[in-house]
């Protein structure tokens, strides 16, 4: 199978593309030795290096266990089998496909029950899927080109011509959202999340750029992560608002489009922006 039969973004390709290379990658990844990664599966240590160097073939089920030990996501599962010349375990289809419109309505259905709150819908890269109608209200005065194609939120609530001088505590959230997407590369290894979080840097200042670093742990990692709680805090013709942000995501979903998609909602911190936002709505209608 060829490296071009493989997700663009799938981490550790450039090392050959060999499924035996790709695997040694997330090993080290998620900085395991070969015992340790071993024993857990239950295989021997000698056996474990054969199929990290492309002595032994895998079977099917044995490369699925050691992904779902790995907790390596469905796209890059799917990578695996690719590089091993098995067909993929996961469906990768897009949200307009027909069999996806109970995904659709369901989405929908979501956002529109969060109204008043502003609720969006994102992929796994953070890029707009929809928005409710508050939502869109708040975005009302990006400018255009920050809007065009491939929305992405991260872009457009950092960016200096985006929300970003609309949003009274910048440098905090600048650091919790550089420090949530470097978590979500740690997660994924997606490169393109890489390339994203090399341009968000670009926008904040060296304080919100160490204050990010510190909040980069995932489970098994020291440090302290990320804070259990950041406001945003935004200016709006509404007058001030005060969020705290959730995430939902599809648990159950088998479905690799479906199981990265994630529902955004920011809901009011005071009770000044719960009202507010009953403004904000009936102007949006």
């Amino acid at each position: 199978m060829s490296v071009s039969a493989l997700s663009s973004a799938s981490p550790f390709v450039a090392s050959g593309g060999s499924f035996g290379a790709m695997l040694r990658g997330w090993r080290e990844h998620r900085r395991y030795r070969q015992m340790e990664l071993a024993l857990e599966v239950e295989i021997s240590t000698r056996h474990l290096s054969f199929i990290e160097n492309g002595r032994s073939r895998p079977s099917r089920e044995m490369i699925l266990r050691l992904a779902e030990f790995l907790d390596i996501p469905f796209r890059e599962q799917n990578d695996l089998l690719i590089a091993a010349g098995f067909a993929p375990e996961y469906g990768a289809r897009s949200l307009k496909d027909p069999s996806l419109s109970e995904v659709r309505r369901a989405v929908g259905l979501m956002l529109s029950s969060l109204e008043p709150c502003p609720a969006l819908a994102v992929d796994r890269r953070w890029n707009l899927v929809e928005a409710n109608r508050p939502a869109k209200a708040l975005l009302a005065g990006v400018p255009e080109e920050l809007l065009r194609g491939d929305v992405n939120v991260l872009r457009v609530s950092l960016h200096p011509r985006g929300l970003a001088p609309q949003i009274l505590n910048l440098s905090e959230w600048h650091a919790y959202v550089l420090g949530r997407l470097r978590r979500d590369i740690a997660i994924t290894g997606d490169r393109q999340l890489q390339v994203l979080l090399a341009e968000l840097e670009s926008y904040v200042s060296p304080n919100s750029r160490a204050r990010a670093a510190k909040g980069t742990a995932i489970a098994g990692e020291s440090g302290p992560g990320l804070p259990v709680l950041v406001p945003f805090r935004l200016r709006t013709p509404v007058g001030d608002l005060s969020f705290v942000s959730t995430t939902t995501v599809f648990g159950s979903a088998l479905d690799v489009t479906v199981s990265e998609l994630a529902i955004e909602s920011f809901l009011p911190a005071d009770e000044a922006t719960a009202e507010a936002l009953k403004t904000l709505i009936h102007g949006a209608s």
